[in-house]
């Protein structure tokens, strides 16, 4: 009984699997087949089962997640999309919102919408904001339309009826429609994508679901016939960006809910190993081949952002989606991240990368500029003869000659100019780490930073002492930890609308009532019988009263309107810093988060007998620690054969198939029972 998940990121493809039975683990790593990532997926199969032995016959549950969505939309590649909507409010997409994160920049430019304005057309119909109709929807204008979309093409048609979330009736009247006239066409009402208030926001959201539908269903039904013609026959879920998983079938008809279903799969994995060592608070960081990605993980549970916007920067305002979405702070600085000097003859790392083609200089594919990978290598942290578990040798000359072409001009020997790019990133980290911790109101002191990712943990013990964390993780195969994380996430929705109330005596019953019906709708979604275990989590946003955005509170069975009234005004200080005791509160909205109790990869206690620091030492290798330093001789161990519990002092480096952990001076590393590798300064385990 075999359970696989595969991870596509944006240089290589993961794979994991798990037999349940014996606990044996299969790995592979494959380059990402950038044209169809599908190919990657079957590479990494066939690499398991020629190298690990994988047998697919066993396989009865495969996870996937990767980058089609997000790739889709930053690339714009997704579907020739039109947009039909309430007359009067054809321009709302393009209008969007007044609010400019850089208010002086007077070069600003509002981001440009997916659908142009010729494919934007109206229709005579109108509900009120409680669902009342009060024009008739006006099927003759449907005419003109179906023509129009029929001669431009079009792939897929977002529908958009003002005040729909309270009364999709005229939605659902338009959408059958059209899905008669145009059945070639991806039909996107969306009432089934968002039951929530604010017009800008739920148009774009169902414009960008319909931009991608399309593309995922081909993804998805191409990459299903491929795994049953390699006799891969079982259920196939895909992970989302809420930290859950779900069927082909139903994120085909959500695909925007796979937005960032990758990192989500890192931050799934993060919870699993934080119950696992008992801490409730951790803070995940993957640094993969492109990017870096953190997040926050509060009382055993990834933290959502309500308020997501996709390329949304300090100068952007982004594309807002409302969709549930692991709060991710993401950067450029990967593995594969450019180094180069900019006009002001400054050192720069990122946000270019080199990819998985051609990849960084020292991967010998053609590649010539300077990565984070190179400067790994040049400062003898990474060994060329052993990375991903031999099977990719690197060319340290190649990485050396990358790097001088940024060392030459700095007048910088090479070493010392390897050394400057993994400071930049480390600063680059550090401050992305800081924006989920610091600036969301949490103290790093109070975490525990796991650190994943191909270059995550030759970065760790530096990042965990820059923060003073409690201790520093490194979990089981942190190469391919967000593949590992799917098999840790169970099937997840969640259901929001919106409902407004002023907080009385009779509301929080009423607000009982609602959840019980979204209970429905959500036992309806996993087809589960009344036998099936489902976790409920309740939450409402609220506000004060003349407000114009709120905040969620947790709401609990047996809840007093002092107990929620509290626990409104703790979040909302918590949120804005100050809190309104006497001021009226009013309830904006509902949001349901059902998870259905599944499998989840356990984790084995390691077999402890024969287990030795001696044993576990299989070399030494010079590594450079900066012009102060200097270059020192660092013993090398493989930690599949660390013995537990027994505290190892660094400067050293622990070798694995997936990646390489360095251990600063003055820092100790320990095994658990189950593998887990912390670190910790050794003034703090004195204590």
């Amino acid at each position: 009984m075999i359970r696989l998940a595969t991870d596509v990121g944006g240089t290589f493809t993961d794979l994991v699997g798990y037999d349940d039975a014996t606990g044996e683990v299969f790995t592979a790593k494959s380059l990402t087949t950038v044209h169809d990532q599908s190919e990657g997926v079957l590479s990494a199969i066939d690499m398991s089962e020629k190298n690990d032995g994988l047998r697919i016959r066993d396989v009865t549950f495969f996870a996937h997640g990767g980058t089609t969505v997000i790739n889709a939309i930053t690339e714009r590649k997704g579907a020739k999309t039109a947009l039909i909507t309430t007359a009067g409010f054809r321009d709302v997409l393009e209008i969007g919102r007044g609010n400019r994160p850089d208010l002086y920049n007077l070069h600003f430019h509002s981001p440009e919408p997916f659908v142009p304005r010729h494919l934007r057309f109206e229709v005579r119909e109108r509900m009120d904001a409680s669902g009342r109709v009060v024009q008739p929807l006006e099927l003759c204008d449907l005419r003109h339309i179906i023509k129009a979309c029929e001669a431009e093409d079009v792939d897929a048609i977002a529908i958009l009826f003002l005040h729909s979330y309270a009364n999709p009736e005229h939605e659902a009247l338009c959408a059958d429609i059209l899905a008669d006239a145009l059945p070639f066409a991806a039909i996107c009402p969306s009432y089934k994508v968002s039951r929530q208030w604010r017009e800008y926001e739920r148009t774009n959201t169902t414009v960008m679901n319909a931009y991608v539908q399309p593309i995922i269903q081909h993804y998805f039904e191409r990459l299903e016939d491929a795994l049953t013609r390699h006799n891969l026959a079982c259920p196939y879920y895909a992970m989302q960006s809420n930290g859950g998983i779900s069927s082909f079938d139903q994120v085909s008809q959500s695909p925007l809910t796979l937005v960032e279903s990758g990192p989500a799969g890192g931050v799934a994995g993060a919870a699993r190993i934080g119950v696992e060592l008992g801490e409730s608070e951790i803070l995940s960081f993957d640094v993969g081949g492109t990017t870096a990605k953190c997040s926050l993980i509060h009382g055993n549970r990834p933290t959502l952002n309500t308020e997501y916007k996709l390329e949304h920067s300090r100068i952007q305002p982004g594309y807002p989606v409302q969709v549930p979405v692991v709060d991710i702070v993401e950067i450029g600085a990967g593995g594969g991240s450019i180094a180069w000097i900019d006009g002001r003859g400054a050192l720069q790392v990122g946000p270019e990368s080199a990819g998985s083609s051609p990849g960084p200089a020292c991967y010998d594919r053609g590649g010539e500029k300077p990565t984070l990978t190179d400067a790994l290598l040049t400062l003898g942290i990474f060994d060329p003869n052993t990375f991903a578990g031999g099977t990719m040798a690197l060319n340290r000359d190649k990485a050396r000659a990358a790097i001088a072409t940024v060392a030459e001009p700095m007048a910088l020997s090479v070493e010392d100019a390897a050394q400057a790019i993994v400071e930049i990133a480390y600063a680059s980290m550090i401050n992305a780490l800081k924006l989920v911790t610091v600036q969301r109101g949490h103290d790093p002191r109070d975490v525990s930073l796991l650190i994943s990712g191909g270059a995550g943990p030759s970065l760790a013990s530096h990042l965990g002492r820059e923060l003073q964390v409690k201790a520093t993780v490194v979990p089981l195969h942190p190469g391919i930890f967000s593949a590992w994380g799917m098999l840790a996430a169970e099937p997840r929705a969640d259901f929001r609308e919106t409902w407004f109330s002023p907080l009385q005596d009779e509301t929080l019953s009423l607000v009982r009532s609602r959840f019980v019906e979204l209970e429905k709708q959500a036992r309806a979604y996993f087809a589960a019988g009344d036998e099936a275990e489902i976790r409920y989590n309740y939450r409402v946003e609220a506000r004060y009263k003349g407000q114009e955005h709120g905040v969620f509170a947790n709401f609990e069975d047996g809840f007093g309107m002092d107990d929620f009234r509290q626990g409104f005004h703790d979040v909302h200080e918590r949120a804005y810093s100050f809190r309104l005791p006497q001021a009226d509160i009013e309830l904006t909205s509902l949001h349901l988060e059902a998870v259905l109790k599944g499998h989840v990869i356990s984790l084995p206690k390691i077999k402890a007998q024969d287990l030795t620091v001696a044993g576990a030492r299989i070399g030494e290798r010079d590594v450079y620690f900066g012009r102060q330093r200097g270059w020192q001789t660092c013993p090398v161990y493989s930690r599949s054969l660390l013995p537990l519990h027994q505290a190892i002092d660094g400067p050293l480096l622990v070798e694995e198939a997936t990646a390489t952990t360095l251990v600063l001076d003055g820092q100790t590393v320990t095994v658990t029972d189950t593998g887990i590798l912390l670190i910790h300064e050794r003034k703090m385990q004195a204590h």
